[in-house]
């Protein structure tokens, strides 16, 4: 494996949540009932991810993963949450989709 510039790190820290959600699960579908509370940009999405059931609530590059009680940040962290992977096939992952 090829290491992880920087600037991808910085690009793969900043892309929304929401967006990377559509390219990494088997299905994701936004939540149009949800109302946020705080943030208006926050968004809850209903996510199956090989088999696994997410909901999870996303604002800019954060989620959090409302069943697990678990958070992150950018798209490293979601993948490896998401797909149970470590650094470096989340890396790998998120290069073969083209993000």
């Amino acid at each position: 494996m090829t290491r992880v510039e920087e600037t991808e790190l910085r690009r793969w820290r900043a892309l929304p949540a929401n967006q990377l959600l559509m390219r990494v699960a088997t299905f994701a579908k936004r939540d149009g009932t949800f109302e946020p509370v705080k943030s208006t940009g926050t968004e809850r999405w209903h996510a199956n991810v090989e088999g696994r059931e997410y909901e999870l609530v996303t604002d800019g590059p954060k989620f959090f993963d409302t069943r697990a009680k678990r958070g992150g940040g950018g798209a490293v962290d979601l993948v490896m949450h998401l797909h149970h992977l470590d650094f470096k096939s989340a890396t790998a992952l998120l290069r073969r989709l083209g993000v």
